[in-house]
């Protein structure tokens, strides 16, 4: 799949964390989600088995880096757990394998201090948010001095826009829309900021802000299952193509949206997704600057080929 000494970088991982509550809980719409979520897991053969309870006692950590050699992924960047800090242990475990990003909401009185927590002491490389679940406008001028403090040290921002949730979940909110974030990725130019999932419905939007902001990434992690509901053609390969045309592939990532197990690893999507640029002739270097080259050097980590010299020199 990829030349000799490469390894996958993957973006875009979650360790299990509490997901908040998006809505009232209403019988009919949780059906309609149950019903959805299961014509799902057949076409995606996400299987139903329930785990081993031997398997469940092990840290995640420890099952994390067995699913990455099996299907030999470099590393992985998780954006979500419990806690920062028990986020942050798990990592400590194969630090040279994972990383990680603070998770908590950025509207609370403590967010920056919280912030700094855990970029200095627990050493977490990022902030990951939720656009639909974040009640205040980004640009508030209360967040200033948390965007102030991201540019400082330059740090990565995963937002995730768009839909939200299974089938009956969040379509609507005052920053759902990728261009939410605009006027404060137009001011702190140095934040780069990574839209998953293409944009997750808001494809031309998100297209938009990243011909205006040079400093806004695209993450191609999850299914994209959502393509399919819009109303004009739209699929893996309208979404790679059009991406490259207008940002190249160096402001692209690969990421899965793997999220635990029994499922682990969503080697699928990395199969699909590899596929379709190949299948549009990306350049080898594009391929490897999409996989994984370009996470590494957002997260300021060794490039895959400096890993690769660096193990070469260890074998002599």
């Amino acid at each position: 799949m990829f030349r000799e000494g490469f390894k996958v970088f993957d973006i875009h991982g979650h360790m299990p964390y509490p997901f908040p509550r998006l809505y009232e809980a209403h019988e009919q719409i949780a059906e309609y989600g149950r019903e959805r979520a299961e014509r799902m897991r057949l076409t995606w053969d996400f299987g139903s088995a329930k785990e081993n309870p031997a398997e469940q006692a092990r840290p995640l950590a420890d099952r994390w880096k067995d699913e990455l050699d099996k299907y030999g992924i470099g590393g992985m960047n998780f954006l979500t757990g419990p806690t920062n800090d028990e986020l942050a242990e798990q990592i400590s475990r194969a630090p040279d394998r994972f990383t990680g990003f603070a998770s908590h909401p950025i509207e609370g009185p403590d967010a920056l201090t919280e912030l700094q927590r855990a970029v200095d002491e627990l050493g977490l490389k990022g902030y990951k948010q939720f656009g639909p679940l974040t009640p205040i406008s980004y640009d508030d001028p209360s967040l200033r001095p948390i965007w102030a403090f991201l540019a400082e040290r330059r740090l990565p921002v995963l937002i995730h826009f768009g839909m939200l949730g299974h089938a009956g979940g969040i379509v609507e909110h005052r920053n759902i829309n990728p261009l939410a974030i605009f006027n404060v990725a137009r001011e702190y130019t140095d934040i780069p900021f990574v839209i998953p999932h293409f944009g997750c419905g808001y494809f031309r939007e998100l297209l938009h802000l990243c011909w205006s902001c040079p400093n806004v990434y695209v993450d191609t992690s999850g299914s994209n299952q959502w393509t399919r509901w819009m109303p004009y053609e739209l699929n893996l390969e309208i979404l790679f193509r059009k991406t490259r045309e207008l940002i190249g592939a160096e402001r692209i990532v690969f990421g899965t949206d793997s999220m635990g197990f029994p499922r682990g690893y969503h080697y699928r999507y990395l199969q699909d997704q590899v596929r379709v640029v190949r299948e549009l002739r990306f350049a080898e270097e594009e391929i490897e600057a999409i996989f994984g080259n370009n996470a590494r050097k957002l997260l300021n980590l060794p490039s895959a080929s400096t890993i690769s010299d660096q193990e070469e020199r260890t074998r002599k």
